[in-house]
């Protein structure tokens, strides 16, 4: 420096620039660095001479300048940083980018230098900035009025500057013809980490939190897998923070769903850390070095919107350094070595068992409360929110749509509303528009964008952008989530995922291929790699299942691809086909009917009737429920069987389908019986009616059989016992001579339980030992064992408890076995007979408890023989006294079906009781009384 130059004193703005990257610029140009060079000495002389700064120090590419003027220090390098942006440099690569840093404070020279920690601070300023941009300390942007025309300060915030203890306020020199988008400064700021801070708490996930911590601590490569909405994020975002602190490096969030092309991953990765492109080096170089001799973590999120080139970034960080870690949350896996793949689960919809309330449950009341003004849900609603989760299969991002519809709903309005998964919680979102970002610096994507223009990009348009949703705006609705994933879709996992849409529940491989009538294997595993499909394994093979709200998705495009109709009746042919093998073994030939096998099919029977009942054939659906007649009774659900067939009527009579008579006896005949169950007598008595008439208009003997038989029910559903007697005697003749006596089994064992109640039991005994071989040998009714029953109830009638005994055991082993749990009520209670008629009447009480709660659950009245076991109960209090009998009955009510049953078949057969009297005096009788009076509403499971 010249002695002659004035060197101010007092308040004093220093200037610290230098080249960014300069060495790397010097090895690429080679002889040609040095013209560089000197031209961009010369530029900023000629600036630093027109604002009268003094030029204290230059060394290599580096500037240090004092200034009496803080205002002339920003025009200095305003119009320094212009005038290189507008050179003509010799080649792109070749132009150098200055960073500038300024401070402003209280210093005197002293032999033509400066000794003060002010200048020490300028020039740690300085070394946070970025090639091209200007930053100033708080002190210089107090001093700095006016500021230069057209230029403003931007306000970074407070950073902590290498060598002091104390954070500084950074400003932005923003102007125009200046750059304004970087990464953030270059600071040694004590937090390292730039997690998002979530606005709202944090709910359940302990379990998953723990087991997700042990895998990234373990493996280098983790991937969060799961469908949109599933918590990927949130649950990431919170297991980082918990590892900031063994993370010496930094633990880095970056959102891949702001790339909007897949060469920029690395850019945007690098925008993180805060570095910038080299001249004519590959960005991804530059962050594989910086990151080779560090301990971080990278938080990579939102992956499928950028697959391959998340894994190539992620494959390249890894190989550099042993001390990178990446966490990345996808719907689909890189199928990276070494990769490590979690699937998140849904939130747990089921109560812990310390009996505390669900994830699921524990989140919707978080949320609830805070969309009603910090007023939670009534504990009255408990058992609505449990089904809204479950309905919404515990899906996150569902349930805070949820809660925020409960501003304006009830819990139970909204879970009778969920029918329409998406109507519900998108009501009064539309897709919203890309916002408008604020013009300001420290625009990652901006950054980006700037980089891609750079390298030869051409930045995304608006519409690009629209498409390109940030997950903040992906995740405004069910819709714009799901619709994300299903644009990665080829066609065929496109079409798969449609008509998938059309089942209610898991299906195996051989159902989708047997719905596509195609080999489904590779679409089928695009949609499990990308979360749209779920795969469960199983011992006996995977099952694959929609999540709700991804199915209520895939059957809107279903109908608007026009695939609808085609789609819903191959269902309906795949639904009845599952109904007849039900009935059949391996073989093909039929078995022994058990309902169980019905119980996993009924959410796809309901579907495939509710499209059958509203778009498709109802004769199909008659069919459908035929074959669900069964089901329907012994599982307490008439009153559902009834409202089907309402609904399947109200479908012909909009139709006009021609229904064969024989198909509309049977539909006839088995609404009566639903209609007596569900205690309509008057609407049982007229389709009963119906049904004779439609089966003899048909000509179908059997089927007239059938009918004619049940004709006893509504008799004795009226208390006309003597007609409904003649009426099964005279079925039972006809039936004979027609050599279709099976088809009128319902009137044996109609005209048995008659028999019984008036006390004829050798009759009774005599019609049912020849019944026998007739049950046996229809394999919908041997199931039943109602031979059993029936011959149970006469033994204990006759006092006979061996007899008794053995033939309520295997009936009601029989019962439970194939899944009749209505008639197995009936079971329960004469074993409670028998019970009580051996003297045990302790065990008698708590079997009478059982059964009485379970036909009450499944609102049902236990018909003709309601008025015996009110007259046994009564003489067995009277025996017991009534605490002791309603302590045992209480306790008897607390146990399930299948406990009740358990205790039933432990009861010791009497052979092996002390005393047995078998061969001796048999007790006293207990046949029922003839005033007894029948329970006028009947539960119709047939017979016993």
């Amino acid at each position: 420096m010249s002695p002659r130059i004035h060197l101010p004193s007092g308040l004093v703005t220093f200037v610290f620039t230098d080249i960014e990257g300069s060495t790397r610029l010097a090895q690429l140009l080679g002889p040609d660095y040095r013209p560089v060079l000197r031209e961009h000495r010369r530029l900023l002389r000629r600036t630093i001479a027109a604002t009268e700064g003094a030029e204290l120090l230059t060394e290599g590419d580096s500037f240090f300048l004092a200034f009496d003027d803080a205002t002339a220090a920003l025009t200095a390098c305003l119009t320094a940083q212009r005038a290189l942006a507008s050179h003509e440099w010799p080649t792109a690569d070749a132009v150098p980018r200055v960073r500038m840093g300024l401070h402003t404070g209280w210093a005197e020279p002293r032999d033509g230098e400066y000794v003060s920690p002010e200048v020490h601070r300028a020039a740690r300023v300085a070394a946070a900035a970025h090639g091209g941009q200007v930053l100033c300390s708080a002190a210089t942007a107090r001093h700095a009025e006016p500021l230069p025309p057209d230029a403003s300060l931007f306000d970074l915030g407070l950073h902590r500057l290498r060598g002091f203890d104390d954070r500084e306020r950074l400003f932005q020199l923003v102007a125009p013809g200046l750059e304004r988008h970087f990464p953030r400064p270059r600071t040694a700021d004590a937090t390292a980490h730039n997690l998002p801070t979530p606005v709202t708490s944090f709910v359940g996930r302990h379990a998953e939190r723990a087991e997700l911590r042990r895998l990234v601590e373990a493996h280098r490569l983790v991937t969060v897998l799961g469908a949109g909405g599933a918590g990927k994020t949130r649950l990431a975002v919170e297991l980082a923070v918990d590892l900031v602190e063994s993370h010496p490096d930094g633990v880095w969030f970056v959102d891949v769903a702001a790339v909007t092309d897949p060469g920029l991953v690395a850019f945007e990765v690098a925008a993180v850390l805060g570095l910038r492109p080299e001249p004519g080096r590959p960005m991804v170089d530059t962050l594989v070095e910086y990151a080779a001799a560090r301990r971080m973590l990278v938080l990579l999120d939102t992956c499928d919107a950028q697959p391959a080139a998340s894994a190539d970034v992620i494959s390249r960080l890894l190989a550099g350094g042993v001390g990178v870690r990446v966490l990345a949350t996808s719907r689909e896996s890189f199928g990276l070595p070494g990769e490590v793949v979690w699937r998140i689960p849904s939130l747990s919809v089921d109560p812990s068992a310390d009996g505390a309330e669900s994830d699921a449950v524990a989140l919707l009341l978080d949320r609830t409360a805070a969309a009603r003004g910090g007023r939670p849900p009534d504990p009255g609603e408990s058992a609505d929110l449990r089904r809204v989760v479950r309905r919404l299969d515990g899906l996150p991002l569902a349930i805070e749509l949820a809660a925020a519809r409960l501003r304006v709903l009830s819990v139970g309005q909204l879970a009778e509303r969920l029918d329409d998964v998406l109507g519900t919680l998108d009501a009064g979102r539309e897709d919203p528009d890309p916002p408008v970002e604020p013009d300001r610096p420290g625009d990652r994507q901006e950054t980006v964008d700037l980089v891609a223009a750079a390298v030869g990009m051409v930045p995304p348009s608006p519409a690009v952008r629209a498409v390109q949703r940030s997950a903040t705006e992906r995740h405004l609705t069910m819709q714009a989530t799901v619709t994300w994933s299903y644009r990665t879709l080829g066609p065929r996992a496109a079409r798969l995922l449609r008509w998938l849409a059309v089942f209610a529940g898991p299906v195996d491989l051989a159902t989708v291929e047997w719905l596509l009538g195609d080999d489904p294997l590779d679409p089928l595993s695009v949609l499990v790699d990308k979360s749209m499909v779920l795969a469960e394994p199983h011992a006996s093979g995977s099952t694959y299942r929609m999540l709700d709200p991804i199915r209520a998705y895939a059957a809107r495009r279903l109908v608007e691809a026009g695939e609808e109709r085609s789609a819903r009746n191959r269902h309906v042919a795949w639904s009845t086909h599952a109904l007849e093998r039900a009935h059949l073994g391996p073989d093909g030939r039929p078995v022994t009917l058990s309902l169980y096998a019905l119980d996993p099919l009924a959410g796809e029977l309901r579907a495939a009737l509710r499209w059958c009942a509203t778009g498709g054939s109802a004769r199909a659906g008659l069919r459908l429920a035929g074959g669900l007649d069964q089901w329907w009774r012994e599982r307490g659900l008439a009153r559902e069987g009834r409202l089907w067939l309402f609904r399947l009527y109200g479908r012909i009579a909009e139709t006009g389908e021609r229904i064969p008579e024989a198909e509309l006896a049977a539909a006839y005949h088995m609404h009566s019986l639903h209609a007596g169950a569900d205690g309509e007598f008057g609407e049982e008595l007229r389709y009963s009616q119906r049904a004779e008439a439609a089966a003899r208009q048909a000509g179908d003997a059997g089927l007239l059989a059938r009918v004619l038989a049940g004709r006893a029910a509504p008799l004795v559903d009226m208390g006309q016992f003597a007609e409904a007697e003649r009426i099964c005697r005279e079925v039972i003749d006809w039936a004979s001579g027609q050599e279709v006596l099976g088809d009128a089994l319902f009137g044996v064992f109609s005209l048995a339980e008659l028999l019984w109640r008036r006390g004829a039991l050798d009759e009774a005994a005599e019609l049912l030992g020849a019944a026998r071989p007739v049950e046996a040998a229809r394999p919908v009714e041997r199931g039943r064992r109602s031979v059993d029953m029936l011959l149970g109830m006469v033994a204990l009638a006759r006092g006979d408890l061996v007899a008794a005994h053995e033939h309520l055991q295997v009936a009601l082993r029989s019962r439970m076995s194939h899944g009749f749990h209505g008639r197995a009520c009936d079971t329960l209670n004469a074993m409670a007979v028998r019970c009580a008629a051996g003297g045990d009447g302790l065990t008698a009480a708590r079997l009478f408890g059982a059964a009485g709660a379970t036909r009450a659950s499944m609102r049902c009245a236990p018909g003709i023989y309601g008025g015996y076991w009110a007259q046994r109960q009564g003489e067995l209090r009277r025996e017991l006294g009534d605490a002791t009998f309603d302590g045992a009955y209480g306790e008897g009510t607390e146990l399930g079906l299948e406990e009740a049953a358990a205790l039933a078949l432990a009861v010791e057969h009497p052979d092996l009781a002390v005393g047995s009297a078998r061969f001796g005096a048999g007790p006293a009788r207990v046949a029922p009384r003839q005033h007894v009076a029948p329970d006028r509403r009947r539960h119709h499971t047939g017979h016993a």
